[in-house]
């Protein structure tokens, strides 16, 4: 296909059996094997959520349902390929498959709305020295204000606070969104993924109309320097706790993620439920954009644009 354009998706990658779970973790930790407690505690998340995680199932959904929907806009102009940061296959074996498809240039869209020196940057940072020397690479920016992606997350959150009985006082019903937390040390870089969420975070409450709203974070790792907070835990105890403001319920929106898995249907559903059980709180959850047609044609939307942008 000489003279396509390369579209290299990527995405985190997760264990596809139990057998890799132990070298997957080893590779997240940067070659330091976990503990037998470690180790142990993971599994344990694993099989709270029925003993895998779907994010290779949902992210290749969503990579097929891309290549698709390109094809149907430009037949035979693109080469889509999917590369993993952690999990075969990895980031620089796509890089290559779309190298000898003759990609001209290669358009690296990582499957996270947010941009962060030890997040996005981290992938597209490999698949261009994967490219190096073969063809072009060029870089999807953050697209967290893509308005269709705002408009479909608006949504969710809507609906989300239907499921709740939310009536015309929607501020009795604070929503919070979510995303990955990391070393507040990004902060002194430069890095500006916190200062993205609030933003990202105030036009989907915009769209939804939604007054009372905040972000919090969630899955830090476990590690002695602090790590961007508030934590969505501490913040929906807060909610309960406050005589100012009445509460009746509480809409957790994880805007940082774009599909079901560990951190959404664990962090999220089993563990932060927990707790708002625990306090009486009602708690809700958006839906997973996972491969929702619309969403698929965001993706395809920026990948369109940042090609025109080079053309």
């Amino acid at each position: 296909m000489t003279g396509c354009v390369g579209v290299l998706v990527m995405a985190h990658g997760t264990p596809r059996t139990a057998a890799e779970i132990a070298p997957f973790y080893t590779r997240i930790r940067r070659g330091r094997p976990p503990s037998p407690e470690q180790l142990a505690d993971l599994e344990r998340r694993y099989a709270a959520i029925g003993g895998l995680s779907p994010l290779t199932e949902r992210t290749l959904a969503q990579v097929e349902a891309l290549r698709a929907e390109l094809s149907r806009r430009a037949p035979g102009r693109y080469v889509v390929a999917y590369g993993a940061k952690h999990t075969e296959p990895l980031i620089e074996d796509a890089a290559a498959a779309v190298a000898r498809a003759g990609a001209d240039p290669v358009i690296g869209l990582v499957l996270t709305p947010h941009g962060s020196s030890m997040g996005s940057q981290e992938y597209l940072t490999r698949a261009d020295a994967a490219l190096a020397g073969t063809c072009p690479f060029v870089a999807v920016p953050p697209w967290y204000a893509e308005p269709g992606f705002v408009t479909l997350l608006a949504e969710r959150v809507t609906e989300a606070l239907v499921a709740l009985g939310a009536g015309p006082d929607q501020s009795r019903y604070p929503v919070l969104f979510t995303a990955h937390s990391l070393p507040e040390r990004i902060r002194a870089t430069g890095d500006t993924y916190a200062e993205q969420l609030q933003e990202s975070a105030a036009l989907v409450a915009a769209a939804a109309g939604i007054a009372r709203w905040q972000v919090a974070w969630q899955s830090a790792g476990h590690t002695p320097e602090p790590w961007l907070g508030p934590d969505v835990r501490d913040v929906v105890r807060q909610l309960a706790a406050a005589d100012s403001e009445a509460v009746d319920g509480v809409v957790v929106c994880p805007i940082g993620f774009v599909a079901d898995h560990l951190e959404v249907l664990y962090d999220l559903d089993v563990e932060l439920a927990a707790v708002a059980t625990e306090i009486g709180l009602p708690f809700a959850r958006t839906a997973s954009l996972n491969d929702d047609p619309r969403f698929i044609r965001v993706l395809a939307d920026v990948i369109c644009a940042t090609g025109a942008r080079q053309g």
